[in-house]
C-alpha cells in the first residue's frame, strides 16, 4: 500500500495522544504504512520528544516548529507567502495543507486535534476513508434558516449549538429527508465529538461554565446516524476530527486568525467550512458528518479568554455566509470558486460591520493562498540561486 494519507496535528502539549490513534489503527487492522504524520508545533515545544514518539511508534512523519517551517518555505521557494499561515494560531493547520499540496502522493488529509482521543470501538482512519468513498442513501438535513446544527439529533434534550453557528439562525425548523449520493461526491468527512462539546464562549457562559468547557456534555447516545447538509444549507465544520480529499485544498484554507490587528480569532476552521460548503454546492460535492466519533478532552481554561478572542469576529460571523452565498456559480474547480469568494471579500465595502476591514484582509489572504499553491506546483529555485 502506498503512503497516501497525510495526518496534520497542531500541537503544543498533548502530542502523546497520537499513540492512541496509532493503537486504534492496529486494533482495527488499518495499515499504518499509509500514514505520514505532520506535527505542527512551536520553537518552544519538545520537538525531539515528538520525533522520538513517531520513531517509537514506527510511523512516518515530521515535526515542524516555527523555524523548521521557515526552512520549508525557503526550500520550496515560497518564502514570500509564509505570512498566509498565521503564527502561534490553530490556523497553522494551513501549513499542513501546503505540505500536502507540495507532495502529490497524498490523496487524503486528516486533521486531528491534540486534545482528542479515538473511540476504541470505532475504526478511526478506516471509517473516515469509507465515508470519503461513500455511495448510497443517507439522511439529508435542512432548515428554514439555511443552517444545519450538527448536534441536531438530540438538540431537544441538550439544547446545544456548536461554535460558529450563527445566533440569528437559532430556533430553526429542521427538515430531514433521504438523498442518494454517488461514490466520489463526498470530499470531506467530519467526525463529531463526545464529552466536551465544541461550543463558543458565549454559549459556554450560558451553560454556567467559567473554565471554557461547558457543563453539558455529549455522549455517543446523542448521535443517531450519519448525515449531509442539504444544498444551500451551511454547517459548522470543526477541524478536530476531519478527513478530506486532496482536491479541496484550494478552497479549504484555514483562515488567518489571532495574528491580526483586529484580534479576530477562533473562526479559522468555521469560516473555511463555510467556504468549502459553498464550493461543494457549486461543484456537486458533499460533506459527510457523523462517525467516527472522537472524545474531546478540552483542557480547562478561562472562558473569558476565549470570549475575548471571539468577540471581535462575532458580528462578522453572522454575515459571512450571506456574503458568499450567491457567488461562484459556473465555476469548474475549487480554486475557481475560492477565487470568486476571495474577490467578493477583498473588494467589498464592509464599513457597516464592526471590524469589517477584516473581511478585506481575509479576502486578500485567500488570493495569496491560491498564489502560493500555484507557486508550489512549479519547481523551486535551487538553493544556490536563492543565495544570490
Amino acid at each position: 500500500m502506498s503512503q497516501d494519507v497525510c495526518v496534520v496535528v497542531p500541537t503544543i502539549r498533548e502530542y502523546e495522544c497520537m499513540r492512541s490513534y496509532f493503537e486504534n489503527a492496529r486494533r482495527h487492522g488499518f495499515d499504518l504504512s499509509r500514514l505520514h504524520v505532520v506535527l505542527v508545533t512551536e520553537d518552544f515545544c519538545e520537538t525531539d520528544a515528538m520525533e522520538r514518539m513517531l520513531e517509537e511508534e514506527g510511523v512516518s512523519g515530521e515535526v515542524f516548529d516555527g523555524s523548521r517551517r521557515e526552512e520549508w518555505y525557503a526550500e520550496h521557494g515560497v518564502e514570500k507567502y509564509s505570512h498566509v499561515v498565521p503564527a502561534a494560531s490553530h490556523a497553522e493547520t494551513s501549513f499542513g495543507l501546503l505540505y500536502m499540496w507540495a507532495r502529490e502522493e497524498f490523496e487524503y488529509g486528516f486533521f486531528i486535534d491534540d486534545d482528542t482521543l479515538p473511540h476504541p470501538d470505532e475504526d478511526f482512519f478506516g471509517t473516515h476513508l469509507e465515508n470519503l468513498a461513500f455511495g448510497g442513501e443517507i439522511e439529508e438535513v435542512a432548515s428554514d434558516e439555511n443552517w444545519v446544527n450538527v448536534l441536531y439529533q438530540n438538540a431537544d434534550e441538550h439544547g446545544l449549538y456548536p461554535r460558529g453557528y450563527p445566533y440569528s439562525a437559532m430556533g430553526e425548523t429542521v427538515e430531514t429527508d433521504t438523498t442518494e449520493i454517488e461514490s466520489g461526491q463526498v470530499v470531506a468527512s467530519q467526525g463529531l465529538w463526545t464529552n466536551v462539546p465544541d461550543l463558543d464562549a458565549v454559549r459556554i457562559l450560558m451553560d454556567g461554565d467559567l473554565e471554557g468547557q461547558a457543563q453539558t456534555r455529549t455522549t455517543a447516545e446523542d448521535f443517531d446516524g450519519d448525515f449531509v447538509a442539504a444544498r444551500g444549507n451551511y454547517l459548522t465544520v470543526c477541524s478536530m476530527n476531519l478527513a478530506f480529499r486532496r482536491e479541496v485544498i484550494p478552497a479549504f484554507y484555514q483562515l488567518p486568525m489571532d495574528d491580526n490587528e483586529w484580534d479576530v480569532g477562533r473562526f479559522d476552521d468555521i469560516w473555511s467550512g463555510v467556504f468549502l460548503k459553498r464550493a461543494c454546492d457549486v461543484l456537486g460535492a458533499r460533506i459527510y458528518n457523523g462517525a467516527p466519533l472522537c472524545e474531546h478532552n478540552k483542557a480547562p481554561r478561562s472562558t473569558f479568554d476565549d470570549l475575548n478572542n471571539e468577540v471581535p469576529g462575532l458580528e462578522l460571523n453572522e454575515h459571512l455566509w450571506r456574503v458568499i452565498d450567491d457567488v461562484g456559480d459556473g465555476a469548474e474547480s475549487y480554486a475557481e470558486v475560492f477565487e470568486v469568494m476571495a474577490r467578493e471579500l477583498a473588494d467589498g465595502d464592509w464599513d457597516e460591520y464592526n471590524n469589517g476591514a477584516f473581511f478585506t484582509h481575509v479576502g486578500e489572504r485567500m488570493l495569496e493562498w491560491l498564489e502560493c499553491l500555484e507557486a508550489l506546483e512549479r519547481p523551486a529555485p535551487i538553493a544556490a540561486n536563492r543565495r544570490i
